[in-house]
């Protein structure tokens, strides 16, 4: 049972729907049962998926089998991104190059800055031509490992409490927090799982483009949760750096095979 405040209304039940539609397609995840307002509150109502954390059972699984879970993670992916957007959406050119103006902003105004931020703010602005004629499809919007369930074999996602419309491949940009925490075989299987083995150069090229976006706007979404917060971010955005040889190249280096 979740409850949430009565403003939040009609995002739950386009919530709900959707997860109907996702269920129906036999994406593994929570069974949408029932939704009710009251006065004060809207309530949902899902069937319980039994399980431990991906993330704490992952990292203790072989090589392999980290690999096969982040395979399987690529499959149900695929099935939600079959879900299309409404017509009526907004170019993804238009909306997106917005969002990284704000986005550029904010780090603009920001007290604190992202060490060599001077690379991302360069990929950034070089590669916005990639948004051109993209696709929007579904998205979970929260799409990594600490959004799934393990039992047994079996992998099952939870929480679309984040769902949007959007290019599908925005929708790696939490990639980061896979491989930060440790599960770079289960990040490599998601993406392998993603594209049947077979992953697209420009694929690579905006993924790099939207984790710079995330990445160079992190401390100002930081600066409101405290210093631990900040060094976080900070430290994520070294990483990427060395992930991407800063930014030199558009594979990272934890991408493999077991």
């Amino acid at each position: 049972m979740r409850v949430s405040p009565k403003e939040k209304a009609e995002k739950r039940k386009h919530c709900f729907e959707m997860c109907r539609i996702l269920y129906a397609k036999g994406v593994p995840m929570n069974e949408p049962l029932e939704i009710f307002e009251d006065e004060t509150s809207v309530t949902l109502i899902q069937g319980w998926v039994e399980g431990q954390d991906a993330i704490e059972v992952i990292p203790t699984l072989s090589p392999e089998k980290q690999y096969a879970m982040g395979r399987k993670a690529g499959e149900i992916l695929q099935i939600i991104h079959s879900v299309p957007a409404p017509e009526t959406r907004e170019q993804w050119e238009d909306f997106f190059n917005k969002k990284i103006d704000r986005k550029l902003k904010m780090a603009e105004e920001c007290p604190i800055k992202v060490e060599h931020g001077e690379l991302f703010l360069g990929y950034i602005e070089s590669h916005r031509h990639l948004l051109t004629n993209r696709p929007q499809v579904f998205q979970h919007g929260d799409y990594h490992i600490g959004n799934f369930v393990v039992n047994g074999d079996a992998l099952y996602v939870i929480d679309f409490d984040r769902e949007d419309f959007g290019d599908p491949w925005e929708e790696f940009n939490r990639i980061v927090w896979c491989v930060q925490n440790g599960t770079d075989l289960f990040a490599s299987g998601l993406i392998d799982g993603y594209f049947d083995g077979t992953v697209p150069e420009t694929f690579w090229q905006l993924l790099l483009l939207y984790i710079s976006c995330n990445t160079f706007s992190s401390l100002p979404w930081a600066i409101p949760f405290g210093e631990t917060e900040i060094a976080v971010m900070q430290e994520q955005a070294a990483l990427v750096l060395s992930w991407y040889n800063n930014l030199t190249r558009t594979v990272p280096i934890w991408y493999k095979k077991p």
